[in-house]
């Protein structure tokens, strides 16, 4: 029987973080004891507001909009011109089942070449070749912070022989490196993409996670061309609610009646209690600041630790300014590890796991790295976030956290990437 698949998904994977992190569960509660450093999802709880109003809206069962409840889409410009300092027509909003579905629409529809960073989110490039598009890739380096600059995204254009239209997929702040793109380089970049009319999908799903408040969009100084992709999923610590949004320039309006369509034909809307239980929890204007202020300082102490250990001992990496990542270069080992026939990172992170009981994703091909670079990416999450949120509002905002307290509140943090420094000691020993 001929395959039923066509040939351009023959080999086509599943997403590497879920299908490890279940692989990980799984030994987790055969009662293997692993230090799970492998997935990004918020060790917080979801703000209280929101859950007794998913309680109070359990029961609304009809059909929404397709582009979302009205008062929500208000509520998501009201939190941008907050935040953001953008203005947002309620109108250019779209709300959908969580921002890969919406990213996934817009890709499909897009007509012209997308761009996709080096690294980037494992989705990414997956979901353009699920789209039917082929993934050009601009490559960076730890040297420029793992961003690109006008320089290189300057020879990059020159190198390739690319459509009229062009899609840069641009994550900020990005996961996997933790870094963010500042309001010079925004600026410095957003003259290259008007220049090469070059559209930009800004994936800004973790901008309220930027440890020091200090986040900037593009669309502020590229608004005619950006497209906006956030949700609740990391600052709301709601991943599993599945609520993302759209956000699109009124010149974009094609683009966003199309997607509009493709959504009305797909999944037809938002689940109805999360629409309504996020509009108010969005209301809640002071909950949510409050939530947002103690979440990314007690994530900016324990990414700074982790910095911190990690840097220790030679291993390279960049501080991160925002999200659950960090992504280090184990190269300080690399001669060690060739003794026992280790050359890629997936070889690492698998000998990482066997005799450290240290769980990351390999940097490599996922994140669309060299297979013998030997990063990884790190998610330092794996903790009690509510034992760790009640004692941080116990303690004030004024106070400073100190590395005690991810002794005493995020203590698998604490042993895990003590058994991975431990773990590289030896290798350097050897």
């Amino acid at each position: 029987m001929a395959s039923l698949v066509s040939n351009e998904f023959q080999n086509y994977a599943p997403a590497s973080n879920l299908l490890q992190n279940e692989r990980i569960r799984n030994l987790m509660e055969s009662g293997i004891r692993i230090y799970h450093f492998g997935f990004g999802q918020s060790p917080f709880p979801v703000m209280e507001t929101a859950v007794e109003a998913l309680r109070e809206n359990a029961g609304q069962n009809a059909y929404l909009p397709v582009t979302g409840l009205p008062g929500l889409r208000q509520c998501i410009a009201d939190f941008h011109v907050r935040y953001d300092g953008i203005s947002v027509d309620p109108g250019d909003i779209i709300v959908g089942p969580g921002s890969k579905e919406l990213i996934f629409l817009l890709l499909r529809v897009f007509q012209g070449d997308i761009i996709v960073i080096s690294p980037s989110w494992t989705t990414y490039k997956p979901q353009i070749i699920l789209a039917r598009h082929t993934p050009h890739i601009i490559h960076t380096s730890m040297s420029t912070d793992w961003k690109i600059t006008p320089e290189s995204l300057s020879m990059f254009l020159e190198a390739y022989n690319l459509s009229k239209n062009k899609l840069l997929i641009l994550n900020n702040p990005d996961n996997p490196t933790g870094t963010s793109y500042s309001e010079s380089e925004l600026q410095e970049l957003s003259k290259i993409f008007r220049e090469n009319n070059i559209l930009v999908l800004s994936d800004e799903i973790y901008a309220r996670l930027r440890f020091d408040q200090g986040h900037f969009t593009i669309a502020k100084v590229y608004p005619e061309g950006t497209i906006l992709s956030s949700g609740l999923s990391k600052w709301a610590s709601a991943g599993g609610w599945r609520l993302g949004y759209h956000i699109y320039p009124p010149g974009l309006s094609e683009l966003r009646e199309a997607v509009r369509s493709g959504a009305s034909h797909t999944y037809t809307c938002a689940a109805a209690p999360v629409q309504y239980a996020s509009v108010k929890m969005l209301k809640d204007v002071s909950g949510c600041h409050d939530y947002i202020l103690h979440t990314t300082r007690i994530m900016d102490v324990v990414s700074d630790f982790c910095y911190r250990e990690l840097t220790s001992i030679g291993v390279k990496a960049l501080k991160p300014t925002a999200g659950y990542y960090i992504f280090p270069d184990f190269s300080i080992i690399r001669d060690k590890l060739r003794r026992y026939g280790i050359d890629t990172c997936e070889q690492m992170c698998e000998a990482m796991l066997e005799e450290c009981a240290v769980a990351v994703i390999a940097g490599g091909p996922a994140f669309l790295r060299p297979l013998d670079e030997l990063t990884v990416r790190l998610c330092f999450v794996n903790f009690d976030g509510t034992k760790a949120l009640c004692e941080s509002r116990k303690n004030g905002l004024q106070t400073k956290l100190q590395d005690n307290f991810i002794l005493e509140h995020c203590r698998p943090v604490y042993e895990g990437i003590q058994a991975l420094k431990s773990w590289v000691l030896k290798k350097l020993e050897i």
